[in-house]
């Protein structure tokens, strides 16, 4: 049955090759059904156009006919402004879709026609409402995105400005760094060649700076001494002089 109905929908031309197993014949075989259904009612369909289309004849005739033999009604006997009219009535009804040529159904069709516009220009009002809107908030959204991406380039540039500056200043440390390190070499170095050619060990930059150090703290510990010093000066070298003046103060007092 699939041999037979892939030989008749491909005709003369070979139809493609499959692996025949039980599978692919069952998926075919209900392909082959759902095609000879639709097939059918294509049939069925065509069959029912036909028919409609021999009674609408059938129908025109009978009305041509009540027209013609019995009103003497022909298409020829009208002028040419009445066969525009007529054609443009057709017309009309055809668009609008009536079931017949009445003032009532080109009413109620106008009728639905305009009531479905002013819904369709509602309905694209509101849609050209919401456009504008979106329009609004996309510029608003392409503006705010120029300036991030002017401010990304500014930060870039500053960032760079930054960067070139701690370079500089890292490079400045090093070689202060290099420097400070050398000459602390230096220093040692001249100092053993010092120590080596018989300078006297306290001369040398640590005991200089020892030496230092324990001067600061006696001049701190003299500093008290000092001031109970300065109030002993003030006093008479001997003690009659000391009585002359107590003496003298008293009788100031």
């Amino acid at each position: 049955q699939v041999t037979l109905w892939l030989k008749k929908l491909y005709q003369h031309v070979p139809f493609p090759e499959y692996e025949v197993n039980e599978r692919t014949v069952d998926i075919l075989h209900e392909i082959m059904e759902c095609n000879e259904e639709r097939d059918k009612d294509v049939m069925l369909l065509i069959e029912d156009m036909k028919d409609r289309a021999s009674k609408y004849e059938a129908e025109a005739k009978y009305w041509h006919d009540i027209l013609g033999q019995s009103l003497g009604f022909y298409r020829s006997s009208l002028s040419e402004e009445a066969c525009n009219d007529l054609t443009d009535l057709v017309e009309g009804a055809l668009e609008l879709k009536v079931e017949d040529t009445s003032l009532t159904s080109f009413y109620s069709a106008l009728n639905d026609m305009t009531s479905k516009l002013y819904k369709t220009k509602s309905k694209n009002d509101e849609m050209e409402l919401k456009l504008k809107i979106l329009t609004k908030k996309l510029t608003s959204a392409l503006m705010v995105e120029k300036q991030l991406e002017r401010d990304v380039e500014k930060l870039k540039k500053s960032q760079e400005v930054q960067k070139a500056k701690f370079e500089c200043q890292s490079k400045n440390m090093k070689f202060l760094e290099d420097k400070s390190k050398d000459l602390k070499i230096r220093i040692v170095d001249a100092e053993h060649e010092l120590i080596a050619r018989g300078l006297d060990q306290s001369l040398t930059h640590e005991a200089l700076m020892k030496s230092s150090e324990e001067l600061a703290a006696l001049h701190k510990e003299i500093e008290p001494l000092k001031m109970e010093l300065a109030s002993y000066l003030d006093l008479p070298p001997s003690i009659p002089l000391a009585q002359v003046k107590v003496e003298e103060a008293r009788r100031e007092l």
